[in-house]
């Protein structure tokens, strides 16, 4: 009796398996009810190993798409880098050319005037070296931890300099690179406090969020982000908030 309500079960299984995909045939009508089991049996365990063999492909397919979804995270990610990197060098050249246009001439009368002028000048002469030093450890020699003090000795021996909102940037930048996250924010802070209207406002706010968040102050980063979004929503920077807040 127990024999022949298994072989009913296992024949109503059979029959649901069959419509999803084929399975070998056999003759389950013929034969002793031992036979007749024992074919139903195997059926059934044939069906089995090819809806195991059937999903292992999906589980084998489903990974490969995830693998393939963060390789394509990353590349973004990368691209989103360079053309930030690119932005920078387009705003430093222009930051650069617009101080050569701006210098004025060198008074050429003679007397006190001629003295202030010299002193101007060469004041002036040591401003852009020092700049251009600590810009070139960067760019050039890519000797990013000397940068550092290169940039600190030129903030405080230049602290009004019409490159200073620059200098804060790219210390801020070097020490956010380090993963020193209250250095990078106090960078950032100044840069935001002291120059509003700095081409640089949108990504020092961006990462002074990141940085907070790194030190834990996910409600301060939220409050930046959401102040980068209000201020400059058509920012690249500010896309790459509007991503970072929607994972809080």
């Amino acid at each position: 009796m127990i024999k022949r309500k298994f072989a009913l079960s296992l024949l109503a299984v059979y029959g649901a398996a069959v419509i999803a995909a084929p399975a070998p045939v056999a003759d389950v009508t013929s034969g002793s009810n031992d036979q007749r089991i024992e074919a139903l049996e195997r059926m059934f365990a044939t069906r089995t190993e090819a809806q195991h063999r059937l999903q292992l492909q999906l589980d084998t397919m489903q990974q490969e798409v995830n693998e393939l979804r963060g390789s394509i995270e990353t590349h973004n990610y990368q691209l989103e880098r360079i053309l930030e990197r690119q932005r920078e060098l387009y705003a430093e050249i222009d930051k650069r050319m617009s101080a050569v246009m701006n210098t004025p001439p060198v008074n050429q009368s003679s007397g006190h005037n001629d003295v202030q002028q010299s002193g101007a000048v060469v004041l002036s002469a040591n401003e852009n070296e020092a700049y251009d030093k600590a810009v070139n450890l960067i760019l050039k020699d890519k000797l990013y931890d000397q940068a550092i003090p290169a940039f600190q000795t030129f903030l405080q021996n230049f602290p009004n300099s019409s490159y200073a909102s620059n200098a804060y940037y790219w210390l801020g930048q070097l020490l956010f690179n380090k993963q020193d996250w209250a250095g990078a924010s106090t960078q950032f802070q100044a840069l935001i406090n002291k120059y509003p209207d700095s081409n640089k406002r949108a990504d020092a706010l961006l990462k002074l969020g990141i940085s907070e968040m790194e030190r834990g102050n996910s409600a301060r980063a939220k409050q930046l982000w959401e102040q980068l979004i209000k201020e400059l929503p058509d920012s690249p920077s500010a896309k790459l908030a509007e991503k970072r807040l929607k994972t809080l």
